[in-house]
């Protein structure tokens, strides 16, 4: 069972000295190595993975591809039966590929992930992944532990492997057969949200995506793109109302995207109340640029409906959220 840990690097060498040892340590196995893909850094961080860990094998890539392209070209031709897609700023435990490994015998596999708790603070879950993403029907992410801003402690509440709707970039275990059947993930994204859209990809293809709770991953979050980032900000709407257009059935769809140009109204409205007009524009600009992606970007031939797929909320998350004051998954009413 080949197993390839694979970080993608950009310009995060600090991270790479702080933690690639644990991630070298914590990853010990007959079958399993350790890839670092650099992403065209320009702060040395190729050069000191070459003379520090000459064990871990160096891509070295000559333009940065962003998450979705680095990973593509990186991941090409490879033989491994499996990947991880590791960020730079994630600190596996110990012992975290085995309860991935056990999942992977399941039929009908093709991916999942460890629990993400915070790097800085080690009883609570992190914002990117948590226990599990689910999604809304109207395109808004979620996870068992996290909803929103709302990033709760772990206290054994979410100890159970279940099927989810995604799983998360920042540690995403994943089959080559599946990465293959699915073409890897979506450069049209860019960065952000594309294992979404892979995660929902293999589920129209008939794999399953699980999250574990034998496994975990501490992670530090904002390595790339700070949650304060108007780019952040920019990317998260624009790549969310490409998911919708990828892989909604088209009986769906445009009443989906016109309720989201709705609910992108009210966070415009949100961020202005926070005294944050910048953001205002990047979902302006997000929907934009959408109207010309959606010429081009092809959509799922034959998407399944969303009632049909694990980790679906039959109705909407900010209505949940900020009206009905439902604030963690055990609330929901999935």
């Amino acid at each position: 069972m080949l197993t390839e840990v694979v970080i993608l690097n950009f310009n995060t060498r600090n991270l790479l000295a702080q933690l690639l040892p644990t991630v070298i340590a914590n990853s010990k196995h007959p079958d399993v190595r350790i890839v670092v893909a650099d992403n065209a850094s320009s702060d040395g961080s190729a050069d000191f993975v070459a003379e520090n860990f000459p064990d871990v094998e160096l891509i070295r890539m000559n333009e940065n591809r962003g998450y979705a392209g680095g990973y593509n070209e990186c991941l090409k031709n490879r033989t491994a039966d499996y990947f991880v897609l590791l960020n730079s700023d994630a600190e596996p435990a110990a012992g975290w590929l085995e309860p991935l490994w056990k999942l992977a015998e399941k039929t009908g596999f093709g991916a999942a992930q460890p629990m993400i708790l915070d790097y800085y603070k080690r009883d609570k879950f992190e914002y990117a992944g948590a226990a599990g993403g689910y999604m809304d029907h109207f395109g808004f992410p979620f996870c068992r532990g996290r909803i929103f801003g709302n990033v709760e402690l772990n206290n054994g509440q979410y100890d159970d492997t279940r099927q989810v709707f995604w799983a998360t970039g920042a540690a995403l275990f994943i089959s080559r057969k599946a990465w293959e059947t699915a073409g890897g993930l979506d450069e049209a994204f860019f960065a952000h949200m594309e294992e979404i859209d892979l995660c929902w990809r293999l589920q129209n293809a008939g794999y399953s995506v699980w999250a574990s709770h034998e496994s975990a991953v501490y992670h530090m979050g904002g390595g790339t793109l700070s949650n304060q980032s108007p780019r952040k900000t920019y990317l998260n709407f624009r790549n969310s109302l490409l998911m919708l257009h990828k892989n909604l059935p088209a009986d769906r769809k445009e009443r989906v995207l016109f309720a989201r140009k709705l609910f992108d109204g009210l966070a415009g409205a949100f961020f202005l109340m926070q005294g944050k007009p910048g953001h205002i524009f990047q979902i302006i600009k997000a929907h934009r640029d959408f109207a010309e992606l959606r010429k081009t970007v092809k959509a799922v031939s034959k998407p399944l409906p969303m009632d049909t797929l694990c980790g679906v909320l039959h109705g909407s998350l900010v209505l949940n959220y900020f009206i009905k004051g439902r604030k963690t998954w055990a609330k929901l009413r999935l």
